[in-house]
């Protein structure tokens, strides 16, 4: 009678254990910095996460998405009001992000890897302007923070303005196809 309850005590666990648990992204106090490099210099702002959540199974990424608010999109290093506004409405329109038709921008993991010494490897699907593209990049989780940087080459995703990849008689006056994201989900 004994070797049952133990038995049915460690099933329990087990299954507890294995089941999925999904937590959802704390919005207020999750960031997304980003930052776009041009000849002679580069720009910096923040954007907001909209909603998102996690599934993790035994401490792990199982899956999840993360919505970002493309209307929120915001440049730090301009002072000038007059410029950083130019700026920001720049990325907003069609020659960048197109925000009016593609409000929000997604991120979907379709695997990662468990955890080690507090990193793992995320893969998943970007969708930025209606167009998708596998990305993976390394995570490190800090508690319930989940840290990561991440590199975007635009041209996939149709943001084509003063793009080499679409251009070729821009001279020294492109700006770099890649930029980068730099991603704190608390959770």
């Amino acid at each position: 009678m004994k070797t049952v309850k133990t038995l049915a005590v460690l099933l329990l666990a087990a299954t507890f254990t294995l089941t999925a648990q999904k937590t959802d992204i704390n919005t207020s106090k999750s960031t997304v910095k980003w930052t776009g490099n041009k000849v002679g210099g580069s720009h910096n702002g923040d954007i907001k996460v909209k909603s998102g959540a996690f599934v993790f199974k035994s401490g792990n990424i199982a899956s999840g998405e993360v919505v970002i608010d493309m209307n929120t999109i915001t440049c730090a290093d301009l002072t000038n009001e007059g410029a950083n506004q130019k700026l920001v409405g720049h990325l907003k329109s069609d020659d960048f992000f197109g925000v009016e038709k593609f409000p929000t921008s997604t991120f979907k993991v379709t695997k990662a890897t468990q955890f080690t010494n507090g990193k793992a490897r995320v893969t998943g699907v970007l969708t930025i302007k209606g167009k998708s593209e596998t990305i993976a990049f390394d995570v490190t989780k800090k508690a319930n923070v989940y840290s990561a940087q991440v590199k975007v080459d635009r041209s996939k995703f149709n943001v084509r303005y003063g793009s080499k990849s679409f251009f070729d008689n821009l001279g020294d006056n492109f700006i770099d196809d890649i930029f980068i994201l730099d991603i704190q989900l608390v959770v």
